[in-house]
């Protein structure tokens, strides 16, 4: 299976890439210099993510997934939540390396999973257990029973190991769990697809970043290169662009610029139709992430009016802070944050007039948007 890249309508592409172009652009720019720029870049991981699920036919609620990422998730995580937090992962892990770290050799293993190390980027209780001080006297129960944990792991490894032989041995064993039956198709070979689409990447080095992250996107899509995750080439595709320096101080949320675009044209048998789609999807997600700042912008400064007259140690400048890098919170997220108390976080969102988003009594949450 190829892509061919023969006969390209450039004189239907150019007008649309010009315009994706620009409003890329413009929207980086304006991050660059805006006070505003992390808070934006936050909420759009979380909007890409959920819009990553919508495009594959799930449904993930942006409120169960921030609560999921702040560990404070209200019920039992689901399959699709699950997904949506394992690209919200993603979106930030690309950000954390280098610009050509995600379509290098080792960003592909590391973001299939296929790295030296878990790829997984530690959950907030996580952090906090790991972050926090050493106490001897207070956790030295607790020290040895993760010790003997570790010992029962260090014995179940070095019993595979001797069971199924040296290190290749131990890749055998991964390539034989990948292509289980039950979970993969035997004869799809995701190596070869992905292959496939590095040709692509290479083939396509002289185009213009926008045009050749359309051509990468319907290549991807049409490859099929992997099985369970097909969210990962539109994350490709934005690390392209940022690697590009066209968007060198965000990853652009190309899911989410999809979301806004019709599925008949995005899912057309027609090349031409399904690129001009790609370009449509990139200017809106870029015009999306514009009107968001500016909804930010002027969110804060109605925030900022209710500062006035507040005592040097009070809390809401940081509760102003925390609701714009967020969709949304609740009074664990506020009261975790700030370091107070959960009734004091129910104060606080009072006095500052937040919007309650959930319409519950228990498990309540407020934004501006």
């Amino acid at each position: 299976m190829t892509y061919d890249l023969a006969h390209l309508p450039l004189h239907r592409l150019i007008q649309p890439v010009a315009e994706a172009t620009a409003a890329i652009a413009r929207l980086d720019e304006r991050l660059s210099r805006s006070a505003l720029g992390e808070g934006c870049r936050s909420r759009g991981d979380f909007a890409d993510a959920c819009s990553s699920l919508w495009i594959d036919g799930e449904l993930v609620h942006l409120e169960d997934l921030v609560f999921h990422d702040a560990g404070m998730g209200i019920r039992t995580p689901t399959h699709e939540l699950t997904i949506a937090s394992d690209v919200l992962r993603t979106r930030r892990k690309i950000m954390t390396h280098p610009d050509a770290w995600a379509l290098s050799a080792e960003g592909l293993r590391g973001l299939r999973g296929r790295g030296g190390g878990s790829g997984r980027e530690l959950g907030p209780l996580e952090k906090k257990f790991v972050s926090a001080p050493h106490e001897p006297e207070a956790d030295d129960a607790l020290t040895e029973h993760l010790a003997e944990i570790d010992a029962v792991l260090a014995r179940s490894e070095a019993l595979l190991a001797q069971a199924l032989g040296s290190a290749a041995g131990g890749e055998r064993r991964h390539s034989d769990r990948e292509r289980d039956a039950l979970v993969y198709e035997p004869d799809w070979d995701e190596d070869e697809r992905l292959e496939e689409w590095q040709a692509v990447l290479r083939e396509t080095e002289g185009l213009p970043p926008v045009l050749r992250a359309a051509l990468l996107l319907d290549a991807w899509n049409s490859l099929e290169v992997l099985q369970h995750a097909p969210w990962l080439g539109r994350l490709l595709v934005g690390a392209l662009l940022r690697q590009s320096g066209l968007a060198g101080t965000h990853l652009p949320a190309v899911s989410l610029g999809l979301k806004l675009v019709p599925r008949e044209e995005r899912t057309s048998r027609s090349r031409t139709t399904r690129l001009l789609a790609n370009l449509s999807a990139f200017k809106a997600g870029a015009e999306a992430g514009l009107k968001d700042h500016d909804r930010l912008h002027l969110a804060q400064q109605q925030l900022q009016r209710r500062l006035t007259g507040r005592r040097q140690n009070s809390r809401l400048p940081q509760l102003v802070d925390l609701v714009l890098s967020r969709p949304m919170v609740s009074a664990g997220m506020i009261a975790e944050e700030l370091a107070i108390t959960p009734q004091g976080a129910l104060r606080l969102a009072a006095e500052l007039n937040l919007r309650e988003l959930t319409g519950r009594g228990r498990f309540r949450a407020w934004g501006i948007l």
